[in-house]
């Protein structure tokens, strides 16, 4: 079994975390897992993506092959769609994060944001099933923004084709976080599942 997964977004969003959290539990879970993760100019509001390969067989390279990729969850719609041609195939899944976070340049008014609704139609032409859902909007409904990763994990945790489950990702979390935190990232999990389970 090797599953290859990108977590892409930008600085700020948790997609680091969000990376340590799965490859801790698929270790946990006595799976291999290699990990690699490129930044952008700035951490902080540049483009991130984290590499994450799990396997029953032993280590990979950290980086996935050129279009190579199973599961693309997307914290953010336009880096989605960015990194679609280099690692996207045919078969891939995309769990996407339907709400923007627009660069400088778009905000100063140099460049045009494109339209969410063609974003969406390029990875659905594209991609083998794609999830498109407002996460962040989940999240602020849980009461803080920052919970947006934790929802997206929880769908991740629903498709048929991932190795772990809630409750997995739930022991890390009981691990890594205090525990006033901790009911409410289970929650966030949840609904995340919620999106995706029974649905692919």
């Amino acid at each position: 079994m090797l599953l290859n997964l990108i977590i892409t977004g930008v600085g700020g969003q948790g997609n680091v975390l969000a990376s340590q959290i799965v490859g801790k539990a698929a270790v946990q879970k006595g799976l291999t897992v290699t990990i690699g993760e490129t930044f952008g100019l700035s951490q902080r509001g540049g483009p991130v993506m984290s590499h994450i390969r799990i396997s029953d067989t032993g280590h990979y390279a950290p980086l996935i092959p050129p279009n190579s990729t199973h599961i693309i969850m997307g914290l953010e719609p336009l880096e989605t769609l960015r990194i679609i041609k280099d690692f996207a195939g045919p078969d891939t899944i995309f769990l996407v994060n339907s709400r923007p976070i627009y660069p400088l340049n778009v905000i100063s008014g140099d460049v045009r944001y494109p339209e969410l609704s063609d974003i969406k139609k390029i990875i659905t032409q594209l991609g083998k099933m794609v999830f498109w859902f407002d996460a962040t909007s989940i999240a602020l409904s849980l009461g803080n923004p920052i919970l947006m990763n934790m929802v997206m994990i929880g769908a991740l945790c629903g498709l048929d084709i991932f190795p772990l489950e809630i409750g997995d990702i739930g022991t890390v979390i009981k691990d890594i976080f205090p525990e006033a935190k901790i009911e409410l990232n289970l929650e966030a999990l949840r609904r995340g599942e919620e999106l995706t389970k029974n649905e692919n």
